[in-house]
């Protein structure tokens, strides 16, 4: 609860995106993987205070992510714990936790970054043909060719590191190009 009502009053998807409005204030980052850890670290550049809430008792980043993030001093964890709720009259105030005995606790910040990653939104897609990657994203050539000849796939379904809106829009009107080009190529053969 509060995630959807509070979204853009101090609930973001994006630190890069979203960090300087947060300057000399105290945030939290929820997840624990390479996006959540490196997000934290570039946080710390304008927040006063970053806290990493974990439902696990270790990072699941790469070691040297790990390492830049426990040096940083402005960085603080809460482990074992996972979000209840976001609350807040007209933005972020605080967060509800429960650890994983069950006890609660809350968490005063005026900012939540939710960087617990995504499940691709892929049913209508033929996977049994098309290549997957082990969480169901797509993989293509450096641009959006798929495994399929003609098949091209762009935005968050694609198998990447940076999952943003300006990304995915860039990358539609780059598949369009593709799609033409082939089509054109396909038709004079």
């Amino acid at each position: 609860p509060g995630e959807a009502e509070l979204a853009g009053k101090g609930v973001s998807y994006c630190g890069t995106c979203d960090a300087p409005f947060y300057r000399n204030m105290h945030v939290a980052v929820i997840g624990g993987g390479d996006t959540a850890v490196e997000e934290a670290d570039y946080l710390t550049r304008f927040a006063s205070k970053v806290t990493i809430v974990h439902r696990r008792d270790e990072l699941r980043a790469i070691k040297i992510l790990q390492e830049t993030v426990f040096a940083n001093k402005k960085i603080d964890y809460v482990w074992n714990s996972r979000v209840t709720s976001i609350e807040g009259d007209k933005e972020v105030e605080r967060l509800q936790l429960v650890d994983n005995d069950g006890n609660t606790s809350a968490l005063e910040v005026q900012g939540v970054f939710i960087l617990i990653g995504i499940t691709p939104n892929n049913e209508m897609l033929p996977l049994e043909r098309l290549e997957a990657d082990e969480w169901g994203f797509i993989p293509t050539d450096g641009e959006t060719l798929t495994s399929i000849p003609g098949v091209f796939a762009a935005g968050d379904i694609r198998s990447k590191l940076m999952r943003q809106v300006v990304n995915a829009c860039g990358e539609g009107a780059n598949s369009v190009v593709a799609a033409d080009h082939y089509l054109k190529t396909k038709s004079e053969n």
